[in-house]
């Protein structure tokens, strides 16, 4: 029979309610502002930050870098996501986890970024499994009894699940969380949950906790992606965009709700990063904020040249004194 030490050290993980829903991290998209923001509208049961590079947090550039991984206490538990090819790399930034306070750990093995890539990194472990499972060791290492996860896809130009997952297996992570589509696939064809289904399968007695990822839009098709593939529980990304709303599984439509998330998401996002991250990354929100209610397509134009927080509020302030609630709800 096997001893406690067989089976993954899964700390908060084996602490929630199954299905869990997960944000997903998204480079200049889950910054330390729309976290908070979400956190405050429609908080998940895990968070994780944008990905962040271990050979970075153990470089002279520190300083800057690990305001990535800044959080506030509403967002917890909170998982920091690393991305290395380097093993010492790895244990140095998972201690460094460990000592600001995160509840974990994750290994990002699925980023197709070519950047990233050309470390070794991100989608690249899957095509070098030996390191991918040194990586995994120097983190468990450095992490000292966090629980650390990895994120992946299914394979790099093809389904490579029935080797690849196994690999990964053997190392006891706590959970793995399986895009389910290949790295050659990117984002450009519909998620293969039956795939997600066949990793549940293989990961079976495991204790490793297996998450789906992929074109889930709302909590209720989650539950409907855990049923269909049998996994402990799901991971939500570009559904976000717009929407802090979306683990609450309320609907907003009122535009005025949504334009006061927008400006409140503008002022953290410069009070948080406006020293070190340009204003135009949170220029990206504002059209998924706005959608396509009526009445606001100007309004979206001109927000698109504002500058600051300052601007955004000014350009509210004189669109709404044109306009009346009912020609834009």
């Amino acid at each position: 029979m096997s001893n406690i030490s067989d089976k993954p050290t899964l700390g908060f993980w084996g602490k929630l309610r199954r299905p869990f829903f997960v944000l997903a991290p998204m480079a200049n998209v889950t910054d330390a502002a729309f976290r908070r923001i979400i956190a405050t509208y429609g908080k998940p049961d895990v968070t994780y930050t944008q990905f962040v590079s271990a050979d970075g947090l153990c470089s002279p550039g520190r300083k800057v870098l690990v305001r990535d991984l800044d959080y506030d206490e509403r967002e917890r538990p909170i998982v920091a996501q690393l991305f290395s090819s380097q093993p010492e790399r790895m244990r140095q930034a998972a201690s460094l986890v460990r000592e600001l306070g995160f509840d974990g750990v994750d290994i990002n093995m699925g980023c197709p970024d070519r950047n990233v890539e050309k470390q070794g990194a991100g989608a690249a472990l899957i095509k070098t499994p030996s390191l991918a499972l040194e990586l995994i060791a120097a983190a468990q290492d450095g992490a000292q009894g966090l629980p650390v996860s990895v994120k992946t896809r299914i394979g790099y130009k093809e389904n490579e699940l029935d080797s690849w997952l196994p690999q990964l297996l053997s190392t006891k992570p706590a959970a793995i969380i399986v895009h389910a589509r290949t790295r050659k696939e990117m984002s450009r064809v519909p998620a293969r949950w039956d795939v997600v289904a066949d990793a549940v399968r293989l990961a079976a007695g495991s204790g490793t906790l297996l998450i789906g990822n992929g074109d889930v839009e709302s909590i209720t098709q989650g539950k409907e992606r855990v049923a269909q593939s049998g996994c402990d529980g799901v991971m939500l990304g570009r559904a976000i965009f717009g929407n802090p709303w979306l683990f609450s599984g309320r609907e907003v439509t009122n535009v005025d709700e949504r334009i006061r998330a927008m400006v409140e998401h503008a002022t953290l996002f410069e009070e948080l990063l406006g020293d070190i991250k340009p204003f135009h990354i949170m220029k990206k929100h504002f059209k998924s904020y706005l959608g396509t209610f009526p009445g606001v397509r100007d309004l979206r134009a001109e927000l698109m040249r504002s500058s600051n927080a300052a601007d955004v509020k000014r350009i509210i302030i004189a669109w709404k004194e044109i306009h009346t609630a009912a020609t834009y709800e």
